[in-house]
């Protein structure tokens, strides 16, 4: 049997949204969550205000102005974790980076009294990349994507009061946008672009979106401190900070499409020898009635080959596309380290959040642990103490199921805390 485990939403035969990520979406929305995804998610705009959601500080508990001002000055930010926008447009990196003096002998080093300048003259700061850097942001991170069950990253904007960093446009991510200080006001309109993919950026349609904007938006509101806001892919918007300077974190989901699928099927037809072949000698591809007949046996061969296409095959590529795009929680090396000194039976461990991990036996008394960049073999008899970590079912080394003595427990263990499998409870 072969199980997979990527942390999904409940149904279907898989483990309901363990809690710390069903309190990650709640905190987004103001609606159930089976509410959400029946009615607004790839759908439509949903507005929560700060009342109805249950964060009594609001988000300031995931970056706050001061934390933002510790990122730009104390923590040694390079590009590209900031960008840096005015009056529409990207300023070049070298305005605000330069060297990072004795010992960190660098040219990119964000350099603050640059940033102060360009901040005060009115440009929006952007840092990106949050969910790799900061703490509070790599848990929500975390949970979050795992109650989408879709990977995800987390910027902030930094607006001065009374400016726009950026004209009318639309992601090719969904987004929820968390207001975290000050006031900015957004007009969102419907989309030029319904589900754009990434390859479809809003500067392919910069004409429509200019039109689409100049009519009356679907909605129009300034978010206040602690106000959430989702929006679909391809929905336009524009945003502008109020009376005074605003910071708004944005959780950008880059949800998978069934493009996907017909990327990886396509990539997959290179098997067929008919799909492989040549065509004619002499052939004038500019002609599109001699390109008929040999677009027409393409897609009866390509037709074929898709009714006897594999979905372990797809699964398998799917996995190495989306398995690395979310990183697991943070271990500690040097805690792990001495964990792995001092484990006895008595020792506890549990399985390291957010970890993505595919179970099977391997036919020859062996199982595979395959994880996002290896795969680990070890004995059959192994199984039932895997199955048991992994589920988070026990934690204690000595009570480990299906193998004889400790010490075969202790090799077990020792061996995934390791490979950052497990990690001390």
């Amino acid at each position: 049997m072969s199980t997979t485990h990527v942390d999904p939403p409940g149904g279907h035969g898989h483990p309901a949204v363990p809690s710390p990520a069903a309190a990650a979406l709640v905190r987004c929305v103001a609606v159930e969550p089976a509410k959400f995804a029946a009615d607004h998610w790839g759908r439509s705009p949903l507005l929560s205000r700060a009342a109805d959601l249950p964060n009594p500080h609001g988000f300031t508990d995931l970056l706050s102005p001061a934390d933002a001002d510790e990122l730009l000055s104390r923590r040694g930010l390079r590009t590209p974790f900031l960008r840096v926008a005015k009056d529409g447009q990207l300023v070049p990196a070298a305005r605000y980076t330069g060297g990072g003096g004795a010992g960190a002998e660098i040219g990119d080093q964000v350099l603050d009294e640059k940033v102060l300048a360009l901040y005060a003259d009115g440009a929006t700061l952007v840092l990106q990349g949050l969910h790799r850097t900061w703490p509070a942001l790599v848990d929500l991170a975390r949970d979050l994507g795992a109650a989408v069950a879709q990977p995800l990253q987390v910027n902030a904007y930094l607006t001065p009061a009374g400016s726009q960093g950026f004209a009318t446009h639309y992601d090719t991510h969904d987004v929820f946008v968390l207001q975290v200080d000050g006031r900015k006001r957004w007009r969102i309109h419907p989309p030029v672009l319904t589900d754009p993919l990434e390859r479809q950026p809003w500067g392919g349609r910069a004409d429509e979106v200019s039109a689409t904007a100049e009519g009356r938006p679907a909605l129009d509101v300034v978010l206040e401190p602690g106000d959430a806001l989702y929006l679909p892919r391809g929905w336009l918007h524009s945003a502008q900070a109020q009376e005074s300077s605003s910071l708004h974190l944005t959780v950008g989901i880059r949800a998978l499409t069934r493009y996907a699928l017909v990327e990886e099927l396509a990539a997959l037809a290179a098997e067929d020898a008919r799909l492989r072949a040549g065509l004619p000698f002499g052939l004038d591809l500019a002609d599109a009635e001699a390109i008929e007949p040999e677009l027409t046996e393409t897609v009866e061969a390509l037709r074929d080959w898709l009714l006897r296409a594999d979905p372990a095959a797809v699964a398998a590529r799917l996995r190495a596309r989306v398995w690395p795009a979310a990183r697991p929680a943070p271990i500690r090396p040097l805690a792990q380290a001495e964990a792995l000194a001092r484990l006895h039976p008595d020792s506890r461990v549990a399985p390291r959040g957010g970890l993505r991990w595919q179970l099977a036996p391997t036919g020859d008394g062996r199982v595979t642990l395959r994880l996002v960049d290896r795969t680990l073999t070890l004995p059959g008899t192994c199984e039932p103490a895997l199955r048991a970590l992994l589920a988070g079912e026990v934690n204690r080394v000595g009570d480990l199921p299906g193998l004889d003595d400790d010490a075969d427990r202790l090799v077990l263990t020792r061996r995934l805390l390791r490979e950052a499998v497990l990690v001390p409870a």
